[in-house]
């Protein structure tokens, strides 16, 4: 398990950054999401590696 913090407003990054934090479901700052562990949610986190906070739980 996996959770992922927004810790960064995506405000003035590009349409491809703004749209890989909604499709993790972040949209306010300090909100949280726990996933399982993948590749492709792997992918998603280097995208936005500077606006989130990983923890493995």
């Amino acid at each position: 398990m996996v959770k992922v913090t927004l810790v960064k407003s995506p405000i003035g990054e590009v349409k491809a950054v703004k749209a890989t934090v909604a499709a993790l479901g972040l949209k306010k700052i300090g909100t949280f999401k726990t996933f399982e562990d993948s590749a492709t949610l792997r992918g998603q986190i280097a995208k936005v590696a500077h606006l989130v906070k990983v923890e493995e739980a």
